[in-house]
């Protein structure tokens, strides 16, 4: 699992991940007694796996930047928005000057971790990095409707920039994608701010100068403009993770280390359970009969 001058991409595909019971006894036991709890009330299996993932993605990225700590000094908190923050020891800032930042997205397929990690954190004068990432499905369901009146009822979800791009795509399926890339970059820009969104999508405003993504290829020349004016000091990628998945990170203050990657060493490593588990030592007691009670919720749908 590659950590690229302090900078992580990592997915995660929770449809090869067979999830048996040694794997869930293994996961469920490495993860803080709150989170289990909290992860016990997903209805569905799918939901459960998810999350447990994001949640391994998480500790799998502090341990690889820390290599230093025991797994069990791994300790997330929560802010006022329910977004999940590394709290380290005391001990550890006294040893290391370091800041971070990391975002977790999961949809359909995949789970995805985009992180930042930065030793000497003085040298960047306060200009800390920040992270925020988001993976979609290229796909409408539809729910019965047709897609042109799907867009008029998400009309105020875009602006008139990027709904002319969306419907000059030839075809359902292209609109669709359009569609979806502008999501994932919306929701990776208000993600890496902390405002989900309640705020006014339509006060973000996202240039795409190229047509298509591609996998193993990353895209770099998308601008944003919000309340009319360009924002500086911020980078987007864009990438498909396969034929089916986009995947948007938005970079506050890229740092210099940053700036320095090609393209090609921002392309999300696509990594097994078993590289997850990598280092991960057990917190709490396996619960056999917790692991089952998962085993026994449905699918939201059969995939």
């Amino acid at each position: 699992m590659s950590i690229k001058n302090g900078n992580v991409r990592w997915a995660f595909d929770l449809r090869s991940w067979r999830c048996t019971l040694p794997d869930l006894e293994l996961a469920t036991s490495c993860v803080q007694p709150e989170e289990r709890e909290r992860l016990s009330k997903f209805h569905f299996i799918d939901d459960f796996k998810a999350s447990i993932i994001g949640r391994l993605l998480m500790r799998q990225f502090i341990k690889s930047c820390l290599p230093e700590l025991d797994y069990n000094e791994i300790r997330f908190e929560r802010d006022e928005r329910g977004k999940p923050f590394f709290v380290p020891a005391t001990d550890i800032r006294d040893k290391i000057d370091f800041n971070m930042d990391f975002n977790v997205s999961h949809h359909e397929r995949y789970a995805v971790l985009a992180g930042w990690f930065g030793k000497n954190s003085k040298e960047h004068n306060g200009r800390q990095q920040h992270v925020g990432v988001d993976v979609m499905k290229l796909e409408y369901t539809g729910g019965g409707k047709a897609l042109h009146e799907f867009f008029r009822l998400m009309d105020r979800t875009f602006t008139s920039n990027e709904w002319k791009f969306i419907k000059s795509r030839n075809g359902d399926q292209n609109q669709t994608a359009a569609f979806m890339r502008h999501w994932s970059l919306k929701e990776s820009y208000v993600k890496n701010i902390g405002v989900g969104i309640t705020i006014d999508l339509q006060s973000i405003d996202f240039q795409l100068s190229t047509d298509n993504l591609f996998t193993n290829k990353i895209v770099r020349d998308t601008v944003v403009k919000v309340g009319g004016k360009p924002l500086n000091n911020w980078l987007f990628e864009e990438s498909l993770l396969d034929n089916e998945h986009c995947v948007g990170v938005a970079v506050k203050n890229p740092s210099p280390e940053y700036l320095e990657l090609s393209e090609n060493e921002l392309i999300f490593e696509v990594i097994d359970f078993e590289r997850l588990m990598h280092d991960a030592k057990p917190l709490l007691n396996i619960d056999p009969m917790y692991c089952q009670m998962v085993l026994n919720k449905k699918l939201k749908k059969t995939v």
